[in-house]
């Protein structure tokens, strides 16, 4: 299952309980043991002990590292374990036995509200939406009562976008999406077949923007098939996540979503309350929090995926150009 698929997660309805947080796109951390990557040996301080979650993808593995580190910088001991499904992991953050995660907002706020309000609540009483501040409140409200502490979230999205190839985008003056419905051109989606009915991607973008859909390819959310076709001109539109770090070697470039049609997936740490709620894990993650942009999640996948760089090196090199770690 790929890192889109979890994006998908937060508009799926009934589907919130059994989207999986796994993917591909990167070594686990898991099967990376030969050195940098590794950070399941607990290291750094005298503060107390943080197991801190990855779900298993490129992006989800470098937010883990960036976690663990900023917290060891802090005085904690700190480890990576990973889980690749978040019914796995959530309940094992509740528990304790993690203390920390890296988390989406939008799509965690519908899990929660998925798990407490029943399967059928995301599609028919959602909480999340395009407003960050009122997605993370409610995601706040909801995981309060089942030990977790959400903390603030930062300027860093990793939500559902759509891409044109750059030729198409210059030869119609494309910005936004905005731009495409005003154009008048009519667009065939690279896309999972569920875009046809799901309200963030066709029927949204048709009520939305007055964007002309022609059709869907079904050849997948973000998959290099995909965005091929729209690359050789068989579809124009494919359907992504802001923080996919392949859309340039493809001679692709996103359309702002300028009337917000996608949900708040803003990226935040999510703590065990009890074990990890205290104003000292929070300052030191929110350091970062305040730090991380969209470009540099982009720049740092890019860097695991591309390079083939360790998740943990990535991290390392990342916090230090910003000055986030003590030399």
């Amino acid at each position: 299952m790929s890192k889109t698929t979890r994006v998908l997660g937060a508009s799926l309805g009934a589907l919130a309980l059994t989207v999986s947080l796994a993917a591909c796109g990167g070594d686990s951390l898991e099967k990376t043991k030969d050195g940098g990557a590794d950070s399941s040996a607990p290291s750094g301080g005298g503060k107390g002990s943080l197991v801190v979650g990855s779900a298993g993808f490129t992006e989800s593995n470098v937010l883990a590292e960036l976690y663990a580190q900023v917290l060891k910088d802090a005085g904690y001991s700190t480890s990576v374990t990973t889980v690749n499904n978040r019914e796995l992991y959530e309940p094992s953050l509740e528990k304790g036995e993690i203390d920390v995660v890296p988390e989406y907002a939008a799509t965690l706020a519908e899990f929660l509200n998925a798990k407490v309000n029943g399967p059928k609540a995301p599609e028919e009483k959602p909480v999340a939406s395009s407003d960050a501040a009122a997605t993370v409140a409610a995601l706040e409200k909801l995981a309060g009562p089942l030990g977790l502490k959400a903390l603030p979230a930062g300027g860093a999205v990793d939500q559902n976008a759509f891409a044109v190839t750059k030729e198409f985008a210059q030869k119609n003056n494309l910005k936004s999406l905005s731009d495409l419905g005003k154009s008048g051109l009519k667009v065939k989606i690279a896309a999972g077949d569920e875009c046809a009915v799901r309200p963030f991607c066709a029927p949204g973008l048709t009520k939305t923007y007055g964007i002309q859909v022609s059709g869907i390819d079904p050849k997948g959310v973000g998959t290099p098939q995909s965005k091929q076709a729209v690359k050789d001109g068989t579809d124009q539109l494919v359907l992504t996540t802001t923080t996919d770090a392949t859309l340039d070697s493809y001679g692709l470039v996103l359309l702002e979503d300028d009337k917000k049609l996608q949900n708040a997936d803003n990226v935040l740490p999510v703590v065990n309350a009890k074990d990890a709620g205290s104003p000292e894990v929070a300052a030191a993650l929110d350091k970062l929090t305040k730090v991380l942009t969209t470009a540099d999640l982009v720049d740092l996948n890019r860097k695991v995926d591309a390079e083939r760089a360790k998740p943990a090196d990535v991290a390392k090199a990342y916090l230090e150009s910003k000055g986030l770690l003590k030399k």
